[in-house]
């Protein structure tokens, strides 16, 4: 153990602060008599006391006398020479020594221990990566994917649930860095090189959102350089299939994604703000389906959605069609072309993309006869729709886990600032029950959130800072990064988390506790070289 990692070189003004009162009573470092230490012999003691130090948390131990000499005041030399067993906890033996009113820094050395330093330099590096088994789902592929509502596996998370949580964040990372490296909009039918974290998977299908509104002519003549903030249409996810046959085996099923990014565009924020709820059109179902939904609408509610993700959702552009309609089209020719295979439909996304994909989900299985197993996986998702839009899900059997961070505000909005826990308990009650159902069908704000909550926190990361801004608490690396994390309710942050901290020290920097920052600076580590990868800016899958 190096002394350096133990003390601080910057805690030696304590000894030279004691002056000629500072005398030993009986140290185990020096057996000699009480001296009174001068100060033209100060220094060179403490050089002493330090490597001194050093052997004896080097050295053996018995604990159990240890204590019992702690206890009387007295530590007797031949401690430090004993042959007991290993002392291999530095806060005892600090905390015997009675150092804490000259190092009250000594916890913090020890949560930077030598050890944790080298699980922080791999943690740090992108080319040392651990990587978690890759299970065979089997025949339970189905819970996995939502049959049972993740019955069982949330609360402790199931270590599968975790990778396939992480692994489908992962798809959306690759569409934030296909459409920040090209986001000027392609016609349709242009290929699009999406960087997936996942080889056995391919893209089929490039997606497109349209919102309906438009900035002035005069913001292009004022500003002409915004270029790509001002279109239209724009590049926001992808579909892609499973076409690796060991991975369709240990999946249990050919899966069929469909991941969307969050909020990228002027527009997109335009269309975000446009919070009021508005009836899902019924266009798009066939005409018995329709007579038969008005109905049960006419007497429960009709479903509504927020009137800005229904825009991006529906609208086409010049030369793309709608988000919905491209959706339908490829996900209906997937299932013709692999007739017969079973299969599932994984819808994912990140903030304005899990917005995105309650609404697809809902399409999907609404348009398509006979649809396989929809489940939708959201990271940060806003509000969507109104208890009758989760109602309506709930019915088409679409199963929804949304991954919700304690200290994300996105997720409350839009609608009224109420948790789900208050509405859930006021809901109990029979009085205020009927008030809120009144409200749910006539307010223009009344929300709710659908599906099944996984619930994370920042606090819990020993490495977040415990006030992290709101861009932090809803970054999707962050989201990640707990996750992996993650235990159960209550539980700290797992030890044996494996996901590489490169791209949230990048990306998070001034988020991070000071004391990772500057061990990273000291372990000489070149966190945007690392970080610079020529083909994709997400990590290799710590989960895979």
């Amino acid at each position: 153990m190096l002394i350096g990692a133990t003390l601080p070189a910057t805690n030696l003004h304590f000894f030279q602060a004691r002056r000629a009162s500072f005398r030993r009573n009986g140290s185990p470092l020096n057996p000699s008599a009480n001296l009174v230490y001068t100060q033209t012999v100060k220094t060179e003691m403490t050089k002493k006391h330090l490597s001194n130090l050093e052997k004896l948390l080097q050295n053996q131990s018995r604990k159990s006398q240890l204590l019992d000499n702690d206890s009387r005041g007295e530590i007797h030399p031949r401690e430090s020479r004993s042959n007991g067993s290993k002392v291999n906890r530095g806060k005892n033996l600090l905390e015997g020594l009675n150092l804490s009113r000259i190092w009250p820094e000594h916890k913090v050395a020890e949560e930077m221990s030598p050890r944790h330093l080298n699980k922080l330099k791999k943690l740090l590096s992108s080319n040392n990566i651990e990587y978690s088994p890759r299970n065979n789902l089997g025949s339970r592929w189905k819970e996995y994917h939502g049959c049972k509502d993740w019955l069982g596996l949330i609360d402790p998370l199931n270590e599968n649930l975790r990778r396939e949580l992480i692994r489908y964040g992962e798809f959306i990372q690759a569409a934030y860095h296909c459409f920040h490296s090209n986001p000027a909009t392609c016609n349709e039918g242009d290929s699009r090189k999406v960087a997936l974290p996942d080889k056995s998977y391919k893209v089929t299908k490039s997606l497109y959102a349209t919102s309906s509104i438009g900035l002035p002519k005069w913001v292009d003549d004022v500003a002409p350089d915004l270029g790509w903030m001002t279109q239209r249409s724009s590049w926001i996810g992808y579909v892609a299939v499973c076409d690796d046959r060991s991975e369709i085996k240990r999946m249990g099923r050919r899966d069929i994604v469909i991941a969307l990014r969050g909020t990228a565009t002027c527009l997109e924020w335009g269309e975000n703000f446009r919070d009021l709820l508005v009836q899902i059109p019924a266009e798009t179902t066939e005409t018995t389906e329709i007579e038969s939904e008005s109905e049960s609408e006419s007497s429960e509610g009709q479903a509504k959605v927020e009137c800005g993700f229904l825009s991006l959702f529906q609208t086409a552009g010049v030369n793309v069609p709608s988000l919905a309609e491209s959706v339908v089209n490829e996900v209906q020719r997937l299932i013709e072309q692999y007739k017969g295979e079973s299969l599932s439909i994984t819808v994912t996304g990140h903030s304005l993309g899990a917005a995105l994909a309650l609404l697809v989900a809902d399409e999907v299985s609404t348009c398509t006869p006979d649809a396989p197993p929809v489940a939708v996986f959201s990271f940060g998702g806003p509000r969507v729709g109104n208890r009758s839009f989760a109602d309506r899900l709930n019915s088409k059997n679409v199963k929804v886990l949304r991954i919700v961070n304690n200290q994300d505000v996105i997720t409350r909005v839009p609608g009224m600032f109420v948790s789900e826990e208050l509405d859930k308990k006021l809901r109990e009650s029979g009085f205020v029950s009927g008030m809120l159902n009144v409200l749910d069908k006539s307010m223009p704000w009344a929300y709710a959130h659908v599906g099944t909550e996984l619930r994370v926190d920042t606090r819990m990361s020993p490495f977040l800072k415990p006030d992290a801004d709101v861009a932090c608490c809803h970054d999707l690396e962050a989201y990640l990064h707990l996750v992996d994390g993650y235990l159960a309710s209550n539980c700290p942050f797992r030890a044996n988390a494996k996901r590489s901290l490169t791209k949230l020290l990048s990306e998070q920097r001034s988020n991070i506790k000071r004391l990772y920052t500057n061990k990273a600076k000291g372990l000489n580590l070149n966190l945007e070289r690392e970080h610079s990868f020529s083909t994709h800016s997400c990590l290799p899958s710590p989960s895979s």
